[in-house]
């Protein structure tokens, strides 16, 4: 049986947390510097909760790793010294030579190493994959995905808003879009960005645009924001190709829409049969995934070079809306 150890006590490790509990591992303990989140979630789950991250690390075989992105580097190499296997939240790393250095590290310790980037398990995005995948809409050639919040508010040790500990909104939260832009439509080769805070730093919201040029030829418009008025946040997605269009419009309640262009006696509709939401939380279909990856083999949804690629989108994003130029994803490294 995996026996996990859950390292942080905020939102992340919080939301975590309940999806540990919906699998078959030990969910071993928790410890995070915040003593009083680590000892309020113990209690809820009958945790252990452990003294020392060296604590934690001796007595699991995984460490899921939710603490903020500046501590992310420090904890995952603590842990390959440990030679436990990983789960990080997303972004990876605050920067590439982080991300390069910690994968590797990984791989040559025979670590295994899983970024959560779970955009790719919300039921209307992976669906939207499959269905690429499946040659539904044929070659995909222009992605636009939007995601977009009231900016985050802590009560202390807001880290969200230091640049120097979150990367910012585009390392945050844009990365999202990134991860799942270059899982359906390739690798990307340049970003071309514009964000408010690039232009004003002191700007009380944030919004960026970045279009991101695939390999392929494809084009990904990707838009993110903290700008919002709390609680709202919207997504949307399009993914276009030469056979048709997918579609998940923001605020909708469809899940998901297909139309499909028709061709000479075909049978298909016009518009795809919305696909019925999941009644399980993406963040625990998440976990359970990464469970099964770690104890019975299967391929990760999600790779460590998958969680590196996202970060030197992110990158090659700001470098872009600092200097106003096209960057090529080779320059960040």
């Amino acid at each position: 049986m995996l026996k996990v150890g859950l390292l942080g006590a905020g939102f992340m490790g919080t939301t975590h947390a309940a999806g540990w509990i919906n699998t078959p591992a030990q969910f071993a303990g928790v410890y995070a510097l915040d003593e009083d989140k680590a000892r309020k979630l113990a209690h809820q789950y009958d945790l252990t909760l452990f003294r020392s991250y060296e604590d934690l690390l001796q007595q699991v075989d995984v460490v899921d790793i939710c603490t903020p992105t500046h501590l992310h580097y420090e904890h995952v190499m603590q842990a390959v010294a440990a030679g436990r296997h990983i789960i990080c939240e997303k972004p990876l790393a605050l920067t590439v030579a982080q991300a390069r250095e910690m994968v590797a590290a990984c791989e040559k310790a025979g670590v295994k190493l899983l970024v959560a980037h779970v955009v790719r398990f919300f039921p209307e995005y992976a669906q939207a994959k499959f269905a690429v995948e499946r040659g539904e809409i044929g070659n995909v050639a222009v992605v636009r995905l939007t995601r977009a919040s009231f900016q985050p508010k802590l009560a202390a040790d807001n880290w969200f808003l230091d640049v120097g500990k979150s990367g910012g909104m585009m390392l945050d939260l844009m990365i999202h879009d990134f991860d799942y832009a270059r899982w359906v439509a390739g690798d990307v080769d340049s970003v071309f960005a514009k964000s408010v805070r690039s232009a004003t730093p002191n700007s009380p919201s944030d919004y960026g645009i970045a279009i991101l040029r695939h390999v392929n030829g494809a084009i990904s418009n990707v838009e993110g924001g903290w700008a919002y008025p709390p609680p709202m946040f919207r997504t949307a997605l399009e993914i276009a190709g030469d056979a048709g269009l997918i579609e998940h419009p923001a605020d909708s309640s469809k899940p998901l829409g297909i139309y499909l262009k028709q061709t000479p006696g075909s049978d298909a509709p016009d518009v795809g049969l919305p696909m019925s939401p999941l009644l399980e939380d993406p963040y625990t279909t998440q976990v359970k995934h990464f469970h099964d990856v770690l104890t019975k083999g299967i391929p990760s949804r999600v790779t460590a070079q998958d969680g590196l690629a996202a970060v030197q989108i992110a990158r090659a994003a700001i470098l872009s809306a600092q200097t106003g130029r096209q960057v090529k994803i080779a320059e960040v490294q």
